[in-house]
């Protein structure tokens, strides 16, 4: 006879569907552009060069964010090939540790229902199924910002003095914090506590952190590739450290303006519905009575809500603001709003089945954007002239492009080597502003051979005649309106691919990789 399962047996096979579930999810959909289709082919390319040190976009130096998702990607490309799931397993990696951490730590301060429904609110969020896959450094970054908070958290409760091993651990956390995004890994953990230990009168406490071997720890994992990039790139540290973090949480010329209200919104939409239990916890933070349920102890309320708070106006502060940003906050705010659910609707007769209902809900939400988005994006993808260019070039063939920059493209097809971008580069210096063009000419600065990739517009009528030439465009801009000397031979659903040396297939029979007569890049493998 089968036993039944325990409380927290349940509690670990939830985990693991919901995992499951975010796996699934996160391969149904294209490549999305610029974001996946930039930081894949970044990791792709560091398989494919054998360049760990220097994360490169097209070949050229790309030091807008540290190197551990890029290192990670590229272990999984080598692992199991270049597809969708692989390239996402990254994120949804930590995604699942994040919703573990927070199952853990909730079961280990409330109670083992609080915790379980903390998991599943966590879970059935579109902050896990699909921030959980998207492929950035944001749920990276997000999940060791979790991790270092309730490791110094629980370091502190655990009496007079912290428990040494679970701030060594905070330490390490941090330190890979740093390597997924910079200074917030290190900034932001480091703000919750402080703040809270105030708040809760613990300040004292933290003389008697392990500080020299927690700052050994530190040091071991996150400085070694910072001081080598230092020391090849002698601006790396001024380019990072002060254009890439500080300016741009200072400066009001970056992309993504959006007013202060911005991430009450995101929050709304990436926890939704279990959101507003928490919101409804804010009355009694105010009265200061969240205590008297005996379900948590008033430190760790006051910590899920520094935490909260502290990072949602640490966001709100700078003029640019995206979504992902604030996925540190989701995971305290999940157990918020378990809480809340405990105290209004959890002894109610009918509660269970509105809580399985709106879980349905939400994976519905879910999958519907996952199988529309595609649609939606695919003129904006390159996607089907990938796999037409595939087929048709050869490894040596040289790809150009202008105007728009294809970020799917290499990552599809497999190319070989860098695309060649064209532009009036002297001009863009001086005037484009934060965008694909501002990041290849400043990546360029770093390397005088990658930023030969970077050349005029003229370069195409001189390579016209040329076999091995390839040029891919937007449908129907200016510079494919006036190409002479080359041959359209695929007419894709926004990007047109056109071959030199007056080689062509028709377009209406090169709308396939089958069409194609050349294998050479194994992306044409990797799409039958």
């Amino acid at each position: 006879m089968i036993k039944p399962l325990t409380d927290r047996q349940k509690s670990w096979l939830i985990l693991g569907t919901l995992w499951l579930a975010l796996l699934i999810l996160a391969s149904l959909r294209p490549i999305a552009v610029p974001d996946e289709g930039r930081y894949g082919e970044i990791g792709r390319w560091m398989l494919v060069s054998g360049d760990w040190l220097t994360p490169r976009l097209n070949g050229i130096p790309f030091f807008h964010k540290p190197p551990y998702l890029y290192w990670l990607e590229a272990i999984s490309v080598a692992i199991f090939g270049v597809n969708e799931l692989a390239l996402r397993l990254v994120p949804a990696l930590h995604a699942g540790l994040m919703l573990t951490a927070l199952y853990l730590a909730a079961r280990n301060i409330t109670t083992e229902p609080i915790a379980r429904r903390a998991a599943l609110m966590l879970g059935t969020s579109l902050g896990f199924l699909v921030g959980g896959q998207y492929i950035n450094h944001d749920m990276l970054v997000a999940t060791w910002i979790g991790l270092a908070i309730w490791s110094f958290a629980f370091a502190f409760m655990a009496g007079d003095k912290p428990n040494a091993w679970l701030a060594r651990l905070g330490f390490m956390a941090c330190a890979l914090g740093m390597l997924s995004k910079g200074l917030i890994g290190i900034a932001l953990p480091g703000l919750v506590i402080l703040v809270w230990l105030i708040w809760t009168r613990q300040l004292k406490k933290m003389v008697h952190l392990p500080w020299l071997s927690g700052l050994a720890l530190f040091a071991i994992i996150a400085l070694p590739w910072f001081v080598l990039a230092q020391q090849s790139y002698p601006d790396f540290f001024n380019y990072m450290f002060v254009g890439q973090q500080f300016n741009r949480y200072t400066a009001t010329v970056y992309n993504n303006p959006q007013p202060w209200w911005f991430y009450l919104l995101a929050l709304a939409l990436l926890l939704f519905p279990w959101v507003f239990f928490a919101l409804g916890q804010v009355r009694r933070v105010t009265a200061m009575t969240l205590a008297s349920d005996g379900v948590m102890a008033a430190p760790w309320w006051k910590l899920c809500w520094v935490w909260v708070l502290a990072i949602f106006v640490f966001f709100t502060i700078p003029n640019s603001k995206l979504v992902g940003y604030i996925l540190p906050v989701v995971p305290p705010l999940a157990l918020l709003a378990s809480l809340g659910w405990q105290r209004w609707l959890a002894q109610r007769p009918w509660a269970d089945k509105i809580f399985g209902t709106l879980v349905v809900v939400n994976l519905a939400i879910a999958l519907a954007i996952v199988l529309k988005v595609g649609d939606i994006t695919r003129d904006s993808r390159t996607q089907d002239l990938a796999q037409v260019f595939a087929c048709a070039a050869e490894p040596t063939d040289t790809l150009y492009v202008s105007d728009a920059y294809p970020y799917d493209l290499p990552l599809y097809a497999q190319t070989m080597k860098p695309m060649v971008v064209l532009g009036d580069w002297p001009t863009l210096r001086a005037q484009v502003g934060d965008g694909w063009h501002r990041e290849l000419i400043e990546g360029a600065d770093f390397d005088a051979k990658a930023a030969q990739l970077l050349q005029p517009i003229e370069v195409l009528a001189q390579v016209a005649q040329t076999p091995g030439h390839w040029f891919a465009g937007r449908s129907g801009n200016q510079i494919t309106a006036n190409l002479t000397g080359w041959m359209l031979y695929y007419q894709g659903a926004g990007w047109d691919l056109y071959r030199s040396g007056g080689a062509s297939a028709p377009a209406s029979t090169a709308k396939s990789p089958e069409a194609a007569q050349h294998k050479g890049l194994p992306g044409c493998k990797n799409q039958r």
